[in-house]
């Protein structure tokens, strides 16, 4: 079941986020709290193993971190999360949604593949282990609230 994520979920957003990225690339509990309390920043947790963080600023969202933790990956957990953050996002007069992920990440850009989503740019040696960050949008009609 996917529900809201508030500040005071932090420390799970993290444990989540701290299953699914390298220790170089995890976020903490304060960086999640921090996050949640800005304007237009929303985020979703899955009980079954996952969390997005999202944000919404005029007409574009972007994905700011998904997480699935690795027994509950390949089971659509990512899948839902990206499509209820991307309905969230298109509710609130989101009409693109944005995200960067690793070039060196496969999984994750087939996921976003499937929904749609097409690389927009590149920012060379965006992250700490010196791999490129795909720059990927998706129009939120049809995106991944139609599913693909």
């Amino acid at each position: 079941m996917i529900e809201a994520a508030a500040p005071l979920h932090a420390t799970l957003l993290a444990t989540l986020h701290a299953m699914a990225f390298a220790p170089h690339d995890r976020w903490d509990a304060q960086a999640m709290h921090t996050l949640l309390e800005q304007p237009g920043v929303f985020g979703l947790i899955d009980d079954a193993g996952g969390m997005v963080l999202a944000r919404v600023v005029a007409d574009e969202a972007e994905i700011l971190t998904l997480a699935v933790a690795p027994p509950a990956r390949r089971q659509g957990v990512g899948r839902g999360l990206l499509a209820a953050a991307a309905g969230i996002a298109a509710a609130h007069g989101a009409q693109t949604l944005f995200l960067e992920v690793a070039d060196n990440n496969a999984a994750a850009r087939a996921l976003y593949e499937r929904e749609g989503f097409r690389q927009a740019g590149r920012r060379r040696r965006y992250y700490p282990d010196g791999a490129d960050a795909l720059v990927m949008r998706c129009a939120l009609t049809p995106c991944a609230t139609a599913g693909g």
